[in-house]
């Protein structure tokens, strides 16, 4: 599993937001926001980030893109999110026949049988000509992908999800969801980072 941060986008907007709520930004433009209430907003913003019931709904404005690669059975829980998130993938739909898959596509090694097997039923696909018959092979290699086949997603979320997220599986029995809160842990900006965990 492979996590990495894209981009964080919205801070400056979420703080300027947040700071109409108390009457401290209304008559400002962005330049002289930065420049006299950015540094109280932070400091707001930290008491409030982990208040629920709308106290910490500036963190909806503060976009997080995440590069993610992980096995299908992690994504298959992962896609319990959907709110505030979207995400686009290497679709095996797309992807699964282009190319010869190694050990190195799977979390772990998989059985040197069942890699051959799928590889076969992809050299097979790419050999066929009737759309049937390709169709048949399709669903035949779907069928024996495992479940511990890597796959890559951009994934765009905002901050108040990301904290829901390892809210509910900082301490789940999943090794890779303790490695993906312990990546943005060590990699999200300090303040960003003191708000979600």
């Amino acid at each position: 599993m492979k996590v990495d941060i894209i981009e964080i986008t919205g801070i400056t907007t979420a703080l300027m937001g947040l700071g109409l709520s108390y009457g401290l930004t209304s008559n400002m433009d962005m330049v002289d926001f930065i420049y006299t209430k950015y540094d109280k907003l932070l400091k707001i913003a930290e008491a409030l980030a982990h208040k629920q019931r709308g106290h910490n709904k500036f963190l909806e404005s503060i976009n997080i893109s995440l590069d993610i690669t992980a096995p299908r059975y992690w994504w298959c829980e992962f896609d319990t999110y959907r709110v505030g998130v979207t995400k686009q993938s290497e679709s095996t739909i797309h992807t699964i026949t282009k190319r010869t898959l190694t050990q190195g596509d799977f979390q772990q090694p998989i059985d040197e049988f069942q890699l051959t097997r799928i590889n076969y039923l992809i050299a097979r696909y790419n050999r066929e000509g009737s759309p049937s018959i390709k169709n048949s092979i399709f669903a035949k290699i779907k069928n024996n992908l495992p479940e511990g086949f890597l796959q890559r997603r951009i994934v765009v979320l905002n901050a108040k999800t990301l904290q829901n997220i390892i809210a509910q599986r900082i301490n789940h029995r999943l090794p890779e969801w303790k490695q993906f809160c312990d990546t943005l842990r060590n990699s999200l900006p300090f303040h960003v980072c003191s708000w979600v965990f």
